[in-house]
């Protein structure tokens, strides 16, 4: 423990229970090699399924069903674009995962 950290201060700032079980099963979302491919190609630009699919030599169908595990956690979004749907990171958080994981293992 750092000189001067009271053992009490810190015990108020750990996460619920809840909070961590919720942040285990996010970071088991980033362990799939796919889904991460998936997100570094939607740092480049927005995609849809088939863009994806053709940029990662994969099926739509893959693409699509990792596509549900990334939205159900809230790590991509989507918008329709007349008869498309167009996925997008979620956030600039994602993007920040993402650089500072790669960055990480650069070091």
């Amino acid at each position: 423990m750092p000189a001067g950290t009271d053992f009490f201060s810190l015990s108020d700032q750990v996460p619920t229970e809840e909070e961590l079980y919720d942040l285990a099963e996010l970071f088991k979302v980033f362990g799939d090699s796919t889904r991460i491919k998936i997100l570094y190609v939607l740092v480049e630009s927005d995609m849809s399924v088939g863009d994806i699919a053709q940029a990662l030599n994969m099926t739509q169908s893959s693409i699509s069903h990792q596509l549900r595990v990334l939205k159900q956690s809230r790590l991509v979004r989507f918008r329709r674009e007349g008869k498309n749907i167009v996925y997008s990171l979620a956030d600039d958080h994602v993007h920040t995962i993402m650089s500072q994981g790669l960055e990480h293992l650069e070091e």
